[in-house]
């Protein structure tokens, strides 16, 4: 089973990474690794922070002779900004900014001083989550597993996305830009909204979606509650920082229609033999359980809480009304956090399909992929004959 541990801090040394579980014999590719790094560095509505780091992964335990050895893996990523701040002497923050975790860390951990919250809660720590993700995205991908994402919203503007606009041609037109949207036109309004928000010395938050195609179905449980991977992929999401909602297809619409609506009706495909869909309302789950289709999470991220305007507060050092001070950051992180909920995503189903197949290397995983039951009438034999519970 698959368990990551995150070290550091915003303006430490390193960002640091463990990660438990992924089996021997996965060849890593170290540019594909960095390129998922720098794919969550480009945004339009980025702070400054971004035109610092360089973000690359170095792989420090658990890999040899470039394939993994079932062993942990350890990783690192090296804070370029951190020469700026090693020798420099800190000023104190003693007033807590809303919507961060000034305050509550304070209480919690009984900091004396508020910088100690910010660094350990900052965003930064999202970059080797990526570096994790990228890890478990290329175990997925020797399974023919893909997963990619794209901005749907930003503010009030909304991308109307064509029902026919196929997946991987949404996952092509988002990389096509630095807003993540795969629509050209929304692309420029979401544009226009980020712009307007800089002007005012504001910030704005949006909507993403994150997909996965190819996930076999029978992934997940519905037997108990923290086995149901719906729920696992909506907490692994909503982890995100700044994410406040999370729906796995269109669960928020399907809530406001009748069941007749809702439900994704099953019907016998061409070939008399495959149970299919004509609609994935569901997102791909039913019971905690993979249906076969493409999993649709969607995720509502609140606007980023350091704004250049200040806001009303206390200094806890006097106790009395004071105002925030800024700290640098970005205006709209929305498609940086898309690619971070592909992260997300990525290491839950990692970890599904190994709770799934068992074994400790990939040679002893895809056979096993192979054989796994599908929604079929041959992999579906009913006794059809009356019976009892039978309890003791």
């Amino acid at each position: 089973m698959i368990r990551f541990l995150t070290a550091g801090e915003s303006h430490g040394p390193e960002l640091t990474a463990v990660i438990e579980g992924i089996p021997a014999g996965l060849t890593i590719n170290k540019d594909a690794l960095n390129h998922q790094l720098a794919r969550r560095q480009k945004a339009f509505g980025s702070g400054g922070r971004m035109k610092i780091e360089k973000d690359t992964a170095r792989l420090t335990a658990g890999y040899m002779n470039e394939q993994t050895t079932g062993g942990p893996i350890a990783l690192t990523i090296t804070n370029l900004d951190y020469a700026k701040w090693k020798e420099r002497e800190i000023t104190p923050i003693t007033t807590p900014r809303p919507g961060h975790a000034d305050l509550t860390g304070a209480v919690k951990y009984n900091y004396r001083e508020l910088r100690v919250a910010l660094e350990r809660a900052s965003a930064r720590e999202t970059a080797v989550r990526v570096a994790v993700g990228g890890i478990c995205k290329q175990f997925l991908a020797e399974f023919g597993i893909e997963i990619g994402s794209y901005v749907t919203a930003i503010g009030s503007v909304s991308a109307d996305i064509p029902a026919d606009m196929t997946y991987a041609e949404r996952f092509a037109a988002a990389e096509e830009n630095d807003i993540r949207c795969p629509i050209p036109a929304a692309t420029e309004a979401m544009r226009q909204t980020i712009s307007e928000i800089m002007q005012a010395k504001d910030t704005i938050g949006g909507i993403f979606e994150v997909i996965a195609l190819n996930v076999p179905v029978g992934l997940g449980s519905h037997v108990h509650w923290d086995r149901r991977l719906d729920g696992l992929l909506m907490w692994a999401v909503g982890s995100i920082h700044a994410i406040k909602g999370v729906e796995i297809g269109t669960a928020f619409a399907n809530a406001t229609q009748p069941g007749s609506k809702v439900h994704d009706e099953i019907f016998l495909a061409a070939d008399g033999k495959t149970l299919t869909r004509t609609t994935n309302r569901s997102g791909g789950f039913e019971g905690g359980i993979t249906t076969g289709e493409p999993i649709v999470v969607r995720a509502a991220m609140k606007p980023i809480s350091t704004v250049l305007n200040p806001r009303k507060s206390v200094d806890l050092a006097t106790g009395e009304t004071a105002v925030t001070v800024y700290e640098r950051s970005d205006f709209s992180a929305v498609p940086r956090a898309a690619v971070v909920g592909e992260a997300m995503v990525a290491i839950t189903l990692a970890n599904a399909l190994i709770e799934k197949l068992g074994g400790d290397s990939l040679s002893e995983m895809k056979p096993r992929f192979e054989t796994l039951r599908q929604a079929t009438l041959q992999d579906l034999p009913m006794d059809n004959k009356p019976w009892t519970f039978g309890y003791g």
